[in-house]
């Protein structure tokens, strides 16, 4: 039987790709492991952040959206992303850190039976971080040059929240990929695709009114994680035996994946591990210029034409 092994990554709007660039690296303090363009609209940035090589299940994505609106939140939405830290000493070292850099933030509370810390960044996209407390991210790669120091790094993604009309309709999407429900209240309920491991954790909220309008600071998808290409194949024609339309398989070049929408309208990716970011370029210099994938590489200088720089003076 094939399992989900965790998230592989998420992927944000943002208004702003230069003060995004700032926030992740040099205030969360992540590597920025893919500096390319949305490939279905190269106009666009498509920026990725994660540890030392961009692993699957640290990858945070955000697309540059110059024009787009604030976002109306609601329901029938991911609403936000946890993110690991080793210990709740680390807790107390973001907040310190926050504050230095006045970054909205709340106190240090609990969040799916774990320390948490909530902030947003400037774009008020909801962040939580959740102290691991020992558990180990065996797939974590450390980046030497981050600006934060070792023992307080994120260490990739955990508790994803999901906001939903009915809750019982995602939790039977969830239970088809085998995710496990690990605990349930009147309008909540907690599941994972690895037993009590957090970094393939979803919450998720019941909640009825209006559906969320996204815009800045808005989540679009999230792609969970498989092995290979194989396995890809298999969940596709599992999604489509229960009813969703599918992409069909993808190749983003870095990874290969397919998309669905369940039932609530909640925009789903699986992605493959493989090959990963280093397959055009080396993990010394990973990110620091704008790589294309093979069938955009003939429209480069019209593509670099239309984009912005966003690094700082």
């Amino acid at each position: 039987m094939y399992t989900i092994t965790g998230h592989h990554h998420i992927s944000m709007l943002s208004k702003n790709a230069k003060q995004n660039n700032h926030f992740y690296r040099h205030i969360l303090g992540l590597r920025r492991v893919k500096l390319t363009v949305n490939q279905d609209d190269p106009s666009m940035y498509h920026l990725f952040y994660g540890d030392t090589t961009g692993s699957p299940g640290t990858e945070l994505s955000f697309f540059e959206m110059p024009f787009i609106g604030r976002t109306h939140r609601g329901t029938n939405a991911i609403t936000q992303i946890g993110l690991l830290v080793p210990s709740e000493e680390s807790l107390i070292y973001w907040q310190q850190r926050f504050k230095s850099f006045n970054v909205k933030h709340g106190e240090i509370t609990t969040y799916a039976n774990r320390p948490a810390l909530h902030f947003e960044d400037e774009e008020g996209l909801r962040m939580i971080l959740l102290a691991a407390n020992g558990e180990v991210i065996e797939h974590w790669q450390r980046w030497e040059q981050s600006p934060v120091p070792l023992e307080y790094q994120i260490l990739g993604m955990g508790s994803v929240e999901m906001t939903v009309k009915r809750l019982d309709k995602l939790a039977n999407t969830l239970k088809l990929f085998n995710y496990k429900e690990i605990n349930r209240t009147e309008n909540e309920a907690i599941f994972q695709s690895i037993e009590e491991q957090v970094f393939g954790e979803i919450v998720i909220k019941e909640l009825d009114g209006p559906s969320e309008k996204p815009g800045r600071g808005s989540i679009h998808h999230l792609a969970i994680r498989v092995r290979n290409d194989e396995e890809l194949i298999y969940w596709d024609a599992r999604v489509k035996e229960r009813g969703f339309q599918t992409s069909g398989i993808v190749d983003r070049y870095y990874f290969k994946s397919l998309y669905f929408r369940e039932s609530n309208g909640i925009l789903f990716e699986i992605a493959t591990d493989g090959p990963g970011f280093t397959i055009d370029g080396d993990i010394a210099t990973l990110g620091e210029k704008l790589d294309l994938p093979p069938f955009l590489e003939e429209r480069r200088a019209e593509i670099e034409a239309h984009l912005q720089p966003i690094e700082e003076e």
